[in-house]
């Protein structure tokens, strides 16, 4: 029978620390206030006023677990994901239109 391991007892020391890279995207995101499941989808309301409700599918949330205060991002490829507050909020400044 194999033997089933943590990932923290697989994880290899390093002997080196790996490279550091600077992001320098441009994305749309909103700050969300609320995730409410809709069957058979979630929706999105966003803190900022003005902006319509995002639908997500069961499937997206299952697999980012959007959060209030994190941020529903979508990026230029419209691939969409959730970043936490923290996260986001260190790695990006809003840019006017």
């Amino acid at each position: 029978m194999p033997v089933t391991r943590s990932p923290e007892e697989c994880r290899m020391p390093e002997k080196q620390p790996l490279p550091k890279y600077l992001c320098h995207k441009e994305v749309q995101a909103v700050q969300i206030k609320h995730v409410i499941y809709d069957a058979p989808d979630y929706v999105i309301t966003p803190m900022e006023k003005g902006i319509d409700p995002i639908r997500v599918t069961a499937e997206w949330q299952d697999r980012n677990g959007a959060k209030p205060g994190g941020y529903f991002v979508r990026y230029k490829d419209g691939y969409e994901s959730f970043s936490p507050a923290r996260a986001f909020e260190e790695g990006y400044t809003a840019v006017q239109s």
